[in-house]
């Protein structure tokens, strides 16, 4: 049975655990999660003042990488659906030039062609409609700017593939349900969907199939993340960044 990304389910899974989000991120990755972020940042470096977009920010871990590589005048604009992250994410908050809002990705609150830069880090899978939400995030970015994705994936190497698969399946559930008590099952529900979610050329193929266009992607530590970025097509005239 396909894992239920309902709308109430996802928000409701994330509300349990948010207090205990950015701990159990770390602990689970072994820290890794800051090193995937940092080679994200590196690979598409903001240029110019234009504002930057994160959706499915959760405490906004990848909306600060962004504001610490952009120019000082560049706002991030970041967003989720989950009212708990984006408290945390508030706590967190050092800088003016970063904003919160609570909005759905598949809903965004933004005029066509505002941002140099969309991204999402681990949680486009977690969007009912994958396409719907690539399309959202191509709709508001502009001509010429690029979208960003930070997913995990499967590795590619036999044997790094099944050991990873078994700790997901058979150790991650339990230690996180252990230290993060949820009525959702948050942690048997992430190895459910990374093992459903598309991952190499198919997201590229869906990326292309929502608008984009110049795909590419990188996989980081064996295939167990992966950083996908698309080219929305320039329109004549058109200055992305400022």
């Amino acid at each position: 049975m396909p894992v239920d990304k309902s709308g109430s389910r996802i928000r409701q899974m994330f509300g349990e655990i948010a207090g205990r989000y950015d701990f159990m991120n770390h602990f689970l990755s072994g820290g890794t999660d800051i090193y995937w972020r940092w080679r994200t940042v590196r690979m598409a470096r903001p240029a110019g003042s234009a504002p930057i977009l994160d959706v499915c920010t959760g405490t906004g871990d990848l909306a600060f990488a962004w504001r610490k590589s952009a120019a000082a005048d560049t706002p991030v604009i970041a967003t989720d659906f989950t009212h708990g992250m984006l408290k945390l994410a508030e706590d967190k908050r050092k800088d003016r030039n970063v904003v919160f809002l609570e909005a759905d990705t598949q809903t965004l609150p933004f005029d066509d062609d505002q941002f140099q830069l969309v991204s999402v880090a681990f949680g486009l899978r977690n969007v009912s409609s994958t396409i719907g939400g690539l399309q959202e995030m191509t709709r508001v970015c502009r001509p010429g700017g690029r979208v960003v994705v930070l997913e995990f994936s499967l590795p590619d190497n036999r044997l790094l593939s099944r050991t990873y698969q078994w700790y997901f399946r058979n150790i991650l559930p339990k230690l996180g349900q252990l230290l993060v008590r949820n009525r959702q099952a948050a942690y048997e529900y992430l190895p459910q969907s990374v093992s459903e979610f598309p991952c190499g050329n198919d997201l590229t193929g869906i990326m292309e199939e929502a608008g984009l266009e110049r795909t590419s992607f990188k996989k980081l530590t064996g295939g167990i993340a992966t950083v996908y970025i698309g080219y929305k097509p320039e329109q004549p005239g058109q200055d992305v960044t400022s």
